[in-house]
């Protein structure tokens, strides 16, 4: 048996010198990240499960549907378009909420998974450079997950569509309403915008989550989380502020009004009222306005915040390179 042919693929070899012909890094870091996402099935598998469940859920509403767009045929076209979105937000709000979680889960075992069961050994073993994996592992929570939540998010909800469109033309109701409040590219794009925007507001905590986990020998969510809350607590023992506090409250939870802005009329005053009087003055045109923001691009780019994140999260990942490179195996 020719065991050299059956090992080692012939286009691997350079045909002048019988030595190993170089992997461009390209190559290797789409293997590297399809590697991820063979030994971390969760990435994709958590997300489709949330879109099953949030499907079976839709299909007991569907029944009610006919009865509801005659209903809402009464109202103004900014309410049905509030109620119609109901199912269809909430289905997107669960995938990227799961993805999230997800994602941060997997930054955390991302290098400290590989340290502890000793497979470390065999893929430095291989052509693959730390910076290479390092940046492969923090690909998959900044731009494979968000495509993955895209493209899950707008085949259920096309297949929602679809399927209102038959209950309703099977029961003589006007089939174009959901199609009309709910225009497929129009929101599409807007999604993809918050989920790049999500991403790159969450890429110091992504970051931070990779060099704990280069770094930990256990405990890593305690290690992750203990750090950050010591410093919260010290600064408001010792100088009586939560500015540290305040930052990570903003990088966990705003990073949406940074990305988008609502612009209803007179909203700064209405929204500047206590909630009951807020409550009297807000139309249906102004709360649908609000409970449908619109993207602002030009306030993320132009937010300091957004730019301090990406040069935080590539020192951090620089030291996440640094510690894979000299960290021993458990």
């Amino acid at each position: 048996m020719n065991i050299q042919s059956n090992t080692m693929p012939e286009s691997s070899f350079d045909g002048q010198s019988g030595a190993p012909a170089a992997v461009s890094a390209a190559r290797l870091a789409y293997w590297s990240i399809r590697r991820e996402l063979w030994e971390n099935r969760s990435i994709y598998i958590a997300p489709l499960v949330v879109a099953g469940v949030a499907l079976l859920a839709f299909l007991f509403t569907l029944s009610y549907l006919p009865a509801n767009v005659r209903k809402l045929a009464a109202l103004e076209a900014t309410r049905q378009h509030t109620l119609l979105s109901i199912p269809y937000d909430a289905s997107a709000i669960m995938i990227i909420l799961v993805s999230v979680l997800v994602g941060l889960y997997y930054s955390l075992e991302a290098l400290h998974s590989e340290r502890r069961d000793r497979s470390i050994l065999f893929w430095k073993s291989l052509p693959v450079s730390d910076l290479t994996t390092v940046l492969s592992k923090a690909i998959v929570p900044l731009i494979v997950m968000p495509l993955l939540a895209f493209a899950i998010i707008v085949a259920l909800q096309l297949i929602m569509l679809l399927l209102s469109t038959v209950v309703l033309l099977s029961s003589g109701a006007n089939a174009a309403a959901p199609w009309t409040q709910r225009p497929m590219f129009e929101m599409s794009l807007v999604l993809l915008y918050g989920l790049a925007t999500l991403a790159v507001w969450y890429a110091p905590i992504y970051g931070w989550l990779l060099l704990v986990s280069a770094w930990a020998q256990r405990a890593t969510l305690l290690w992750a989380v203990l750090p950050p809350l010591l410093i919260s607590v010290g600064e408001r023992l010792v100088f009586h502020t939560s500015y540290f506090g305040s930052m990570l409250k903003s990088r966990l939870f705003g990073g949406f009004a940074q990305a988008f802005v609502a612009k209803a009329h007179d909203s700064g005053a209405v929204l500047g009222e206590s909630g009951n009087a807020a409550a009297r003055r807000l139309t249906s045109d102004q709360l649908a306005q609000i409970l449908n923001p619109i993207p602002d691009p030009v306030k993320f780019l132009s937010t300091p915040g957004v730019w301090i994140g990406l040069v935080v999260a590539a020192a951090l990942l620089a030291g996440a390179v640094w510690l894979r490179r000299h960290r021993e195996p458990m």
